[in-house]
């Protein structure tokens, strides 16, 4: 087991310096424990301890994935003994060969993604070294799908450092991460959508990827046709993308709505984190105002849901019930207020919770503006 100071520093919280066990990406693009920023949070700060920017009231959390994955891989084996990195030129002239085989482009691109996952350092010097336009040719190569798979998990390597989220978008990575999900492999869109995750952290790259043709809704095509892996990932790239408001109408109107309900009903509560996003634009509102059972499902999540999943459900049934008195009136009949009360009243709950369920209660009484 790697001890802590033989860790990268990349794995390490900027706030405790410690190891971090779970990762989450704030909106200004950088990476902390949840434990440290949702403290700090808790505290009453409202901007970034890194860049000191302000933050929205209620930020958003969303989990590092990738980054999670390398650190807990790092800790499954023993450091190796210190040596120079290879030059990533070679490697990279044989990717961008005519006359190199497939093997040697896999051989390649194995020891690219290998050596990508030690620190941001080398993943810089692949970028400077002109292998971006190289793994890009590969992911819109229909000569292998298992070379897509390599190039797309290597892409998901080199994304992962702020400073190249806005340099891959401009060397055209959403156009192939697109068609990656719309014609890869099972695997190849799963990571595909994990990628517009990570790009999107960058809030100019949630517009760019938003009006980009096709993205969104491959994304929601996902949701419906994938199996679980590529649902939980589709969904979680889009409560990255719809953090952005025009993302939502987006979503909305390319059918994410009684989708995000049907997986949320079967117990994938990363969609109703998107629908309370979702709830916030008017084309989301009325979506879902058109899907029989979502009430059934969101007092579901109200009762037997995480901490989280009582959060956005919260905020969707505000979201519809400020809106739609036709939704307070199925929302009461069907308990939610007594719901809220109990949240209200009950002292372990955390008091996010409490404030959102408090505010229903007001909405449902008829005490809203």
């Amino acid at each position: 087991m790697a001890t802590n100071h033989q860790f990268p520093d990349d794995f390490k919280c900027p706030i405790s310096l410690e190891i971090m066990s779970d990762p989450v990406i704030l909106s200004s693009g950088h990476t902390f424990d949840r434990v440290s920023i949702q403290r700090w949070l808790d505290a009453g700060h409202r901007t970034c301890p890194i860049t000191k920017l302000p933050l929205p009231e209620n930020p958003s959390l969303i989990p590092n994935h990738a980054l999670r994955s390398l650190i807990s891989n790092f800790a499954l084996v023993s450091p190796p003994k210190p040596r120079p990195y290879p030059e990533p030129q070679a490697l990279i002239s044989r990717l961008t060969s005519v006359s190199s085989s497939l093997d040697s482009r896999l051989n390649s691109l194995d020891q690219l993604t290998k050596l990508s996952k030690r620190d941001s350092a080398f993943r810089r010097k692949i970028t400077e070294s002109g292998a971006v336009s190289a793994v890009l040719n590969c992911i819109g190569s229909s000569e292998n799908p298992i070379l897509q798979e390599k190039s797309l998990s290597l892409l998901l390597n080199l994304s992962l450092d702020d400073d190249n989220k806005v340099g891959l978008v401009a060397e055209g990575a959403i156009g192939r991460v697109v068609e990656s999900l719309q014609t890869g492999s099972a695997d190849s869109r799963a990571v595909a959508a994990t990628i517009l995750t990570s790009l999107a952290v960058v809030e100019v790259n949630k517009a760019t990827i938003g009006e980009f043709p096709y993205a969104i809704s491959a994304l929601v095509s996902l949701l419906r046709e994938g199996k679980v892996r590529e649902k939980k990932e589709a969904a979680t790239a889009l409560y990255a993308l719809c953090s952005y408001p025009d993302n939502r109408r987006r979503a909305a109107q390319c059918g994410a709505v009684p989708i995000l309900v049907g997986i949320a009903d079967s117990g994938i509560e990363r969609a109703i984190e998107v629908l309370g996003l979702l709830g916030k634009s008017k084309e989301g509102r009325e979506a879902m105002e058109r899907v029989n059972g979502l009430v059934r499902v969101l007092v579901r999540v109200l009762k037997n849901g995480s901490s989280r999943g009582v959060e956005y459900a919260l905020l969707t049934f505000s979201s519809l019930c400020c809106y739609s008195e036709e939704m307070c009136v199925e929302a009461r009949r069907e308990g939610v207020l007594e719901i809220c009360m109990g949240l209200v009243e009950d002292e372990n709950e955390n008091e996010k919770i409490k404030r959102k369920a408090s505010s229903l209660v007001e909405v449902l009484r008829g005490n809203h503006s």
